[in-house]
């Protein structure tokens, strides 16, 4: 397999298969080495697979763990047989735009290393691939990327990820139509996921050339104290749910080098003041435990090219005060805004283990228990603020329910 791989149409340009050796560590077992050298033609075409001062070469190197070097009129790459085979599929791509001149950005060529990763690893087969570049490199340079076509272009476990229930059909066309859009929704329909999903489906589209992931840092009920570490350290627990549904959709080297590299960043609400973010894909989680001050603080952060995806659960607000959540704001005041799309995911979008919806029907059926004393006071000295936040309809908040059915409502 490896060897057919390795070596496939040996006669096209610029592509040789030299050798393939065992080595073998007696601690570990047997471990495959692969070295392959790809021939370059000489002059302008080998400047653009090289990149310049053969930056292409090195973001290989760092992205796969090969060794990559240039000898003469040859590129010999060293290694693991799995990522010299992707070595070589990059490679090859790099020189079908060499021969066709069209110049490579830096981020073009991480997203060809991640997209070759993928295809290698979801069973792609290299004239699929092949295929699929030539069609995207054939546009005119700065042409606008082809639409979007409903499908995403994104595997987890080597399956297609796809919508599972109708309002999820109808959350990614809303992603696809709209520039901001709102998901609210209980936990386990997708929400999230979906979001993740669509964004890596733009990234390796080149629609976009950024993917941030945004989460408030609000424990749910408890206080954890002061956290250990950089800072860094101390946000990675609330933002690991969405580390893990990147991590589903790409292999661990392939995000940790987009991290490194910033096309893939992952920060906390509170960092993204100031900041205006450019041909991107921002998705706000958890926005339910924004307040109404930090939602509008993220969502005037959109630049040119970019789309917003804020997904929420408004029956799970850990704010002191539940109706100051920014997300029941927003979908209040931006109802009825042009651009601005919402999905309302109900108990039926649930597509966790089976379990959950019985849970959440469990939780959504709970009534009012009586309000102590303390309870009364508190809400007499906040106001018709406590009401909102206290009242409840169906295990949610009046509020909460108002703006769903309104959601829903919309023509």
């Amino acid at each position: 397999m490896c060897r057919d791989e390795i070596g496939r149409n040996p006669g096209a340009p610029f592509s040789r298969f030299t050798r393939l050796w065992v080595s073998i560590d007696l601690g570990k077992g047997a471990i495959a080495s692969v070295e392959i050298s790809v021939r370059v033609p000489p002059g302008p075409e080998r400047v653009l697979i090289l990149g310049s001062n053969e930056r292409n070469l090195k973001m290989i190197r760092e992205a796969l763990g090969v060794d990559v070097s240039a000898r003469d009129s040859a590129v010999v790459v060293t290694g693991d047989s799995d990522a010299v085979v992707v070595a070589r599929r990059v490679l090859d791509k790099l020189a079908a735009a060499a021969r066709q001149r069209k110049p490579l950005e830096r981020i073009d060529v991480l997203n060809l290393i991640a997209s070759e990763s993928v295809d290698y690893h979801a069973g792609v087969s290299a004239a699929q691939s092949d295929s699929r570049f030539a069609a995207k490199t054939s546009q005119a340079v700065g042409q606008t990327p082809a639409p979007w076509n409903g499908e995403l272009n994104v595997y987890a476990g080597g399956r297609p990820i796809r919508a599972r229930t109708p309002n999820q059909e109808k959350y990614l066309k809303a992603v696809q139509e709209n520039d901001l859009v709102f998901a609210i929704g209980p936990a386990g329909t997708g929400k999230t996921y979906l979001a993740v999903a669509a964004a890596v489906h733009l990234l390796k589209a080149d629609r976009v050339k950024r993917l941030i992931l945004v989460r408030p840092a609000v424990e749910a009920g408890e206080k954890l104290g002061f956290l250990p570490g950089d800072v860094q350290a101390k946000v990675n627990p609330y933002l690991r749910p969405l580390f893990d549904a990147l991590q589903d959709m790409m292999d661990y080297p392939t995000v940790r080098r987009f991290i490194d590299h910033d096309v893939v960043e992952v920060v906390p609400l509170a960092f993204m003041r100031g900041r205006t973010l450019n041909h991107a894909v921002i998705i706000l989680d958890e926005a339910q435990n924004t307040t109404k001050g930090q939602m509008k603080m993220f969502l005037t952060r959109m630049g040119d090219g970019s789309k917003t995806i804020v997904t929420g659960d408004a029956t799970q607000i850990d704010l002191p005060e539940p109706s100051e959540s920014g997300l029941l704001d927003a979908a209040n005041l931006l109802k009825e805004t042009p651009g601005v799309g919402f999905v309302q995911l109900e108990r039926v979008d649930v597509v966790r283990h089976p379990m959950v919806e019985k849970i959440v029907a469990a939780y959504g059926e709970e009534r009012v228990k009586p309000k102590s004393k303390s309870n009364k006071a508190k809400k007499s000295r906040s106001g018709g603020a406590g009401k909102a936040a206290d009242v409840l309809y169906a295990g949610r908040t009046r509020t909460t329910h108002s703006v769903a059915k309104k959601i829903r409502t919309r023509p």
